[in-house]
């Protein structure tokens, strides 16, 4: 089985880009949705959170684990493959990172995130350590993750926010966005629509399977775990009507999520 991880519902977007390219792929899925957001939490908690995930997930079989946070990945991602380190580990920030470098014309990135991860400054230090020139502007979107969470993805009130988060962006002229939470492409329409014509958006969960589909094709073992294993599991550490609804209108599946805990006694 994969493994895969988030705090909530962002991560089925991870799960969405991995189906359509391998519709046959084994996973496990874990919505950290008693604990989530993640995005508001301290370093440490975080890496406290994404071991714990990361532990629960490879003591179910998983050999292979997909961070599909953009905040776990941004504060946790070197602690785990340090924690685990026979574990491949596949992470959202590096692979949009490269998108972004490859669609910008001017140099000028926007980045749209938690808290957490404009905190960390993850975006800009890997974007700049590849093109000095660059232009990096973050903007913390607190919000928009509770909102998706309660299934608010094409409201009045929706459209708002979004349009108070970009306007910073639009000011600074960035020709190219990073929708730096696995949540965000979940309103990408909203979002495209208030940048306007021009603007390119690039999806961390959809580069994150491009990056992860082209791994398997060179490593044998991950190939193996991908062609032998079978079924789809989608669990939760606290039960969620929003969740459910997600895995339906979201993926198309017809099961329900189940609750584990996933601390050791």
């Amino acid at each position: 089985m994969i493994g895969v991880f988030d705090s909530g519902v962002g991560g089925l977007t991870v799960i969405r880009a991995l189906l359509a390219r391998m519709p046959d792929l084994p996973l496990i899925y874990l919505g950290d949705t008693a604990r989530a957001p993640y995005g508001t939490k301290t370093p440490e908690t975080v890496r406290r959170y994404a071991e714990e995930s990361a532990s629960f997930l490879i003591r179910e079989g998983a050999e292979a684990v997909v961070i599909a946070c953009n905040t776990a990945s941004a504060l946790a991602g070197g602690h785990l493959r340090a924690k685990f380190p026979g574990v491949p580990f596949f992470e959202v920030v590096q692979p949009a990172v490269d998108a972004a470098l490859v669609a910008t014309r001017t140099g000028r990135v926007g980045v749209l995130a938690t808290r957490a991860t404009v905190a960390s400054g993850v975006y800009e230090a890997r974007i700049r350590a590849a093109r000095p020139d660059a232009q990096v502007i973050s903007i913390a979107a607190p919000l928009l993750v509770p909102l998706v969470e309660e299934g608010w993805l094409d409201t009045p009130e929706t459209s708002a926010i979004v349009e108070h988060y970009v306007a910073p962006l639009l000011a600074e002229g960035v020709d190219t966005v990073i929708l730096g939470c696995t949540h965000y492409p979940m309103i990408r329409n909203v979002i495209a629509a208030k940048l306007g014509e021009g603007i390119r958006l690039v999806d961390s969960a959809d580069r994150l399977a491009d990056t992860f589909c082209a791994t398997i094709k060179n490593d044998l073992k991950l190939a193996q775990v991908v062609t032998t294993g079978h079924g789809r599991r989608y669990l939760v550490t606290d039960l969620s009507p929003g969740f459910d609804t997600a895995l339906t209108t979201w993926l198309g599946e017809t099961s329900k999520s189940e609750k584990v805990s996933i601390t050791e006694s």
